[in-house]
């Protein structure tokens, strides 16, 4: 992978996941990683950060079309196809614990969105900022390219309005959004969910639980080596080290 990650202290693991505000099986890999923490001897010692990625960039502020005709549409498939696809996911979703209402969806373009993503983890509260606008997009029919409505997001999550309204407006954070996915680019990510491990590894989609906690626990093993286990009754036998040697006098 791209060795460009900041550091982490030793004794911590640094995940990174691209995904977007308008990606189903986004939500989906959130809440399946989720589970695979929950299950991680370690899972205090993970930290985890969210990047920016755009699955459809030139997505007007509020697309006309549904979310089943915009698939349809996309993909070349007829309505009937394209409510296929979409009752399938929806199905997966509830697996998760997860209630989607596509026909609620408004579609619109989330570069915004993740401005705010990117403002709220200046205040620690990215993960909560991330999945109130998954919901809001998912379930809610909100429009998350409305500027009105990403404020009342954010103060939801307990972020001062005033402060987002300015930051969505002066565009601080776009830069940020910016550096997420020309980072994407060169490390090659053409779909989300993507998660990377330690910097190193990548793992692509939304993948069940226990194959992430295997990619946690398999880079968690490989970064923080186990102390070694002494064996034997005694520990204090004679011996060198160090350069020295204690021979003991004989009687």
């Amino acid at each position: 992978m791209n060795p460009s990650f900041a550091p982490t202290a030793p004794d911590r693991l640094r995940v990174d996941i691209w995904s977007d505000v308008a990606c189903p099986w986004c939500y989906i890999g959130k809440r399946r990683f989720e589970q695979a923490l929950a299950q991680f001897p370690h899972r205090d010692q993970v930290d985890v950060n969210w990047h920016a990625f755009e699955l459809d960039p030139g997505t007007p502020a509020a697309h006309p079309l549904s979310m089943r005709d915009a698939l349809a549409q996309k993909y070349g498939r007829s309505p009937t196809d394209a409510q296929g696809m979409m009752d399938h996911v929806t199905r997966t979703a509830a697996g998760e614990g997860l209630e989607y209402h596509f026909e609620r969806a408004r579609l619109g373009n989330t570069f915004q969105a993740h401005q705010l993503i990117h403002h709220a983890a200046q205040h620690g509260k990215q993960d909560a900022m991330k999945e109130r606008l998954l919901r809001a997009y998912m379930s809610d029919g909100d429009l998350v390219s409305d500027l009105d409505t990403l404020v009342r997001l954010a103060q939801e999550v307990g972020l001062d309005g005033t402060e987002v309204r300015a930051a969505l407006l002066d565009g601080r954070h776009a830069q940020a959004v910016r550096q997420d996915e020309a980072q994407a680019q060169a490390l090659g990510i053409s779909g989300v969910p993507f998660f990377v491990l330690g910097g190193k590894y990548g793992v692509s989609g939304a993948q069940d639980p226990q194959t992430l906690l295997g990619a946690l626990t398999q880079v968690w093993q490989e970064t923080h080596p186990a102390p070694l286990q002494m064996l034997g009754a005694d520990a204090t036998a004679d011996g060198c080290e160090d350069g020295q040697c204690a021979v003991p006098e004989r009687a």
